[in-house]
């Protein structure tokens, strides 16, 4: 149970120092006007380019059972359109959900009013699903 806290709180750390919940730096990263996030995103690339073969060679994680992967590589309608509608909103507003959701502490009203709507983009989207099958 730790585990994930501890890597939560570190994630958000990490969002707030490299400025992604400042949604005017990120507007400004994707207009390629400020590098500083393109950095911070090469960084992050590379540690995971370089780590996750390294870490696949342990039998199990550290603290964990087994490795949870994900068993398709297909690309599909729903995750093409869900990849889509994700790059429009980002370029949009400058948030996506893990931002946001670390912004909310900053009690921004239009990072209220993002989560309030990607929860009910959500909510939407699962009675679609149900009523569909």
């Amino acid at each position: 149970m730790l585990a994930p806290v501890v890597s939560g709180l570190l994630f958000a750390l990490g969002l707030g120092l490299a400025g992604m919940t400042r949604p005017t730096q990120v507007l400004a990263f994707l207009e390629f006007r400020d590098p500083a996030l393109m950095l911070t995103m090469g960084a992050a690339v590379a540690v995971t380019g370089l780590g996750f073969p390294l870490l696949l060679r342990r039998a199990r994680p550290l603290l964990g059972p087994r490795f949870l992967l994900p068993t398709r590589s297909d690309l599909d309608r729903p995750l093409i359109v869900g990849a889509v509608l994700f790059g429009v909103g980002w370029g949009l507003v400058g948030l996506c959900p893990g931002p946001a959701l670390t912004g909310l502490v900053a009690g921004d009203p239009r990072q209220w009013l993002f989560v309030a709507a990607m929860l009910a983009g959500m909510f939407i989207h699962q009675r679609l699903e149900r009523s569909a099958s």
